[in-house]
């Protein structure tokens, strides 16, 4: 197939669609987003992107949707429905590829589950490999991806492992994290799903991809626990429910119970690829585990995931929160915002002059006795100071933290060299925003590292509630009342 002039994309708001949008673009596809919200994608529209109305359990809302597509991606399912959702998944595949069928698609390319469909598989698992079934009925040529584990920043089984590796010392291994699995890469799945659009055949293709290693689910998180350098115990038990292992997994994962079953009685089932097809017809060699894993890691370190699972209409609920502070994966992020009646430059020459012996605009006694207690386990304090008073540059000393990231006018992260048993960052941002005015976005990031990190947070949110309270109140006050000496 020649490269489409536009592509039908469904779960954009989701992990895999939103990865892969990405990708599509910057392959030069134009891409047509269809969700049951669009306006949660306005702010990606542009001349090769748009999001329309579109729910696959509902038929007459799929009409025009098709309008000059040859190739679409299905990323529907109800894994989050309390009830019903396998016959909600069927219903959705028949709605979609009839339509797509009767207004001139070509293709659909689908990713489901890897599984041996011989065995006595759980509900989630079938109702996977029924959809494509179901895809196929229609007569449309289907691509069936069947993936084992996804490894990935904001993968939901890269966020069960990493929690559980992060907050446990002692893990209590039940037998269903000894199944083997061939655990596949997210950029390995999207690199596999855009190859697909130009794939060479005329037939029905099903392709079961996995990583280069296999192992279980205990062996991941050891090999997460080796990365981070985190020592944990991990203590086989011969049996432990799925009903027990989804409370369990609700009450220290972001998974909530009703998707931690669901998830639990798939992976019981082994997914190892038998069918070696896609090495033949794809030039993707997938990485290993050990690097899946790495690059996870390294693309938080660039920037916090660009999608994550629990973004997915489907998988619905609230963000799990911890006493008011956003959690996204590991990271624990608090945020706060002030509209202020200046311009963007004017509002940011009060977070330009932070610290030093300007100190932090609130309650500077708790700064400095944070920075007495930092020196006293040999830490730098707030000795350092600042090396001019109203100028900054990336890599500067800031007392206990360091400048890592500085646009004048616009925004200033630092990042904390105080002893934490976290890493941690503090940013300062301003937006103009209608009539003139100006959003100063404050937020302090914080990833824990182990038990002990975890810890801190939650024994010190009420003073941080406090500090960043009364710090951007203050700056917003500076915003409106500029000094004479006060140049942006």
């Amino acid at each position: 197939m020649a490269q489409q002039q536009t592509i039908l994309l469904t779960g954009a708001t989701g992990y895999i669609g939103g990865r892969l949008l990405r990708v599509l673009k910057q392959n030069s596809y134009t891409v047509r987003c269809m969700t049951r919200r669009p306006e949660a994608l306005k702010h990606l529209e542009d001349t090769s992107t748009e999001a329309v109305y579109g729910d696959a359990l509902d038929r007459p809302s799929l009409e025009g949707v098709f309008k000059d597509i040859d190739c679409a991606f299905y990323f529907i399912h109800s894994l989050g429905s309390k009830e019903g959702f396998v016959r909600q998944d069927q219903i959705a595949a028949q709605n979609f590829s009839e339509c797509a069928r009767e207004q001139g698609v070509k293709r659909i390319i689908y990713l489901g589950g890897l599984a041996d469909p011989d065995e006595d598989l759980s509900d989630h698992l079938k109702s996977r490999l029924e959809v494509g079934d179901y895809l196929r009925k229609s007569g449309i040529q289907v691509i069936d991806f069947r993936a084992s584990i996804i490894l990935g920043s904001g993968s939901l089984s890269f966020e069960m492992i990493r929690t559980l590796v992060e907050k446990l010392p002692v893990m209590i291994i039940p037998k269903w994290v000894m199944v083997e699995a061939q655990p596949i890469a997210i950029n390995d799945v999207l690199s596999y799903l855009v190859a697909a659009i130009i794939l060479e055949t005329e037939e029905n293709r099903v392709y079961e991809i996995g990583g280069a290693n296999t192992v279980s689910y205990m062996g991941i998180m050891k090999e997460y626990a080796r990365q981070r350098n985190l020592k944990r115990l991990m203590i086989r038990v011969p049996v432990l429910s799925l009903r027990l292992s989804s409370y369990w997994l609700g009450l220290v994962t972001p998974l909530y119970a009703r998707i931690g079953k669901k998830l639990i009685d798939s992976v019981r089932h082994p997914t190892i690829v038998r069918d070696p097809s896609a090495l033949r017809d794809f030039s993707i060699r997938p990485r290993s585990v050990e690097k899946a894993i790495t690059d996870a890691l390294s693309y938080e370190e660039q920037e916090f995931a660009e999608t994550r699972w629990s973004d997915a209409l489907s998988s619905s609920g609230r963000a799990p929160r911890t006493w008011g502070s956003i959690r996204f994966g590991n990271r624990i992020i608090d945020s706060r915002t002030e509209i202020v009646a200046a311009p963007p430059e004017q509002a940011f020459i009060a977070i330009r002059r932070i610290g030093g012996d300007r100190g932090w605009y609130y309650a500077d006694w708790l700064w400095q006795l944070r920075g007495f207690l930092d020196l006293v386990v040999g830490g730098v304090g707030l000795r350092r100071g600042r090396k001019n008073p109203d100028h900054l540059h990336v890599g500067d000393a800031l007392d206990f933290w360091r400048v890592e990231i500085f646009e004048p006018g616009k925004r200033l992260r630092l990042l904390a060299e105080m002893k934490l048993p976290a890493r941690a960052w503090l940013e300062m941002e301003v937006r103009p925003v209608a009539g003139g005015n100006t959003e100063i976005h404050q937020t302090v990031m914080y990833d824990p590292i182990g038990l002990w990190g975890l810890l801190y947070w939650y024994a010190l949110y009420p003073f941080h509630y406090f500090i960043f309270s009364g710090m951007i109140r203050n700056i917003a006050k500076q915003a409106v009342q500029p000094r004479s000496d006060d140049q942006p």
